[in-house]
């Protein structure tokens, strides 16, 4: 008599040739939402977009008019040019705090030299685009050269150039009218379906377009993935990491002086005071969008997305009468969900 449990399974599978060994569990519904999530990041942001855009609608008459639509697309378009500039730092597992004081610093410099100095608009444009770099590429150098957390860094030259921002204003507005007309061009509207769209509008979505198009077809875009996944994994693949580190950071830069040009024409003028919480709102138009803090994984798409989120909310909470206060609360609530989504979202299996 034999005994062994060993053998029965095997002679029971041969005995029944319609009978597979059991196979890969197949994944539950919420697990199957993890995984999607994880293969189209920008794919979240637009569903609550859309929910977001219809709840508010039934909240307010006044959402969905003309006038009301090119407020908000106005107010996105200079959170979502600094937006696009911190995912590039984003994405390599960076961080950059002083998007908005760049911004100030550049729109302060572009109208001053325009105002005061008598140059020509294309020459203030082009030398507030320079220290736009130069304040990015300083970032970068700290960072890589002196191997200094990106945190601290921008948390201290968020500082610094706040105080070259009120130094060289003299805590001083500088008027439109004062301007060449070239620093206000961006401000400039045209029509269309009966809503008012800026130029600013226009050159954010141009500026998706372009870094998109720079990160998904590049070899420097698949560099910048790479080193945000894995840095010391890049660095002993052939990647100079150090190089594209100082690259994305000195694209930030250059991306918040084009950022400060879109200011200047949403407001009218150069204020030193502008953009007082448009740094952090470019944070959270990132991490709405789907790009994970942790780096390697997310799209510019998303950031849009993220920046429009973040706009529709103000404005339809605006409308709905809610409080500033609350606002913030809600915006904030919103950026710890999207956190907590995307640890969620990195625990994926293939």
């Amino acid at each position: 008599m034999s005994t062994g449990s060993g053998t029965t399974g095997v002679a029971d599978v041969a005995d029944d040739p319609g009978r597979r060994p059991a196979g890969p569990a197949r994944p539950t519904p919420l697990q199957w939402v993890q995984r999607l999530l994880h293969a189209q990041p920008a794919l979240g942001p637009a569903l609550v977009l859309v929910l977001a855009v219809i709840g508010f609608s039934v909240v307010s008459d006044n959402f969905l008019r003309a006038n009301n639509i090119s407020l908000v697309l106005q107010q996105v378009a200079v959170v979502g040019t600094l937006a696009v500039g911190q995912t590039l730092v984003i994405l390599t597992a960076g961080i950059d705090l002083s998007v908005g004081a760049i911004m100030v610093l550049s729109s302060i410099v572009m109208a001053r030299l325009s105002a005061e100095a008598g140059l020509p608009g294309p020459v203030a444009l082009l030398a507030g685009f320079a220290v736009g770099l130069a304040c990015g590429l300083l970032n970068g150098a700290l960072i890589t050269r002196l191997s200094l957390p990106p945190f601290i860094v921008t948390l201290g030259t968020l500082n610094v150039f706040f105080a070259l921002n009120l130094w060289y204003s003299e805590a001083a507005t500088i008027r439109g009218t004062d301007m060449s007309g070239w620093l206000l061009w961006t401000g400039e509207t045209f029509t269309v379906l009966g809503t008012q769209i800026t130029y600013g509008s226009v050159m954010l979505l141009g500026l998706v377009g372009f870094v998109a198009y720079a990160l998904r077809l590049t070899v420097w875009g698949r560099h910048v993935y790479a080193t945000g996944d894995d840095r010391e994994s890049a660095r002993l693949s052939g990647i100079r990491t150090d190089r594209v580190l100082l690259s994305v950071y000195g694209a930030a830069g250059l991306i918040c002086a084009l950022g400060a040009w879109v200011l200047i024409g949403r407001i009218g003028s150069a204020s030193p005071q502008a953009g007082q919480t448009d740094n952090l709102d470019s944070i959270t138009a990132v991490v709405l969008g789907g790009t994970s803090l942790f780096g390697g994984r997310g799209s510019i798409v998303g950031t849009l997305l993220g920046a429009l989120l973040v706009g529709v909310c103000r404005n339809g909470l605006a409308l709905a009468g809610v409080d500033v206060l609350w606002q913030n609360l809600a915006v904030g609530v919103l950026v710890i969900v999207a956190v907590a989504v995307d640890q969620w979202i990195r625990k994926v299996r293939s």
